[in-house]
């Protein structure tokens, strides 16, 4: 039977608020981390609506995106663990709502924080990955593209669609 690669994909939220990003810090088997709301792509959604879950699961807040920042590719290795991963993440920008106190954060969020570009940056030691950086960046200098750049047909998420 022949193998086929198959990279990780994850979806990311870049939602920035008078100067400052929305980040949370995790645990990760590397320690205490910094990210983007993110996660992975759930089977049944369109990567938009992955990016509006993951954010609401990680920092309580229901996120508006309204573009898409990009779509980067970066591979992760772990050689204690035998760990060799390459991620596709899908990041969209957008806005969000204040915490909603009902909901608390997912397992591993410690909390989330606002910070500067110029504190993410100082900060790039803790990060979960150079693509947290890279995704705000593209942000800050107003890299955009239409949220239907991305076209997810509906037998994704409606199985009983047929395709044809």
């Amino acid at each position: 039977m022949v193998q086929r690669w198959k990279p990780n994909v994850t979806v990311a939220a870049v939602i920035e608020k008078d100067g400052r990003f929305l980040l949370i810090e995790e645990h990760t088997p590397e320690g205490l981390r910094l990210n983007n709301p993110a996660g992975h792509l759930d089977a049944g959604e369109s990567p938009e609506q992955g990016a509006v879950r993951e954010t609401l699961e990680e920092t309580t807040r229901t996120f508006v995106p309204d573009r898409l920042v990009g779509v980067y590719m970066a591979r992760f290795q772990r050689p204690a663990r035998g760990e060799d991963v390459t991620y596709l993440r899908f990041a969209f920008g957008g806005s969000c709502g204040e915490p909603d106190a009902t909901r608390t954060l997912d397992h591993g969020i410690e909390r989330t924080l606002w910070m500067t570009l110029d504190e993410i940056r100082a900060s790039q030691e803790r990060l979960r990955s150079a693509l947290v950086l890279k995704c705000i960046e593209d942000y800050a200098a107003g890299r955009s593209f239409p949220l239907d750049t991305v076209y997810c047909h509906p037998s994704v998420i409606y199985p009983e669609v047929k395709l044809g």
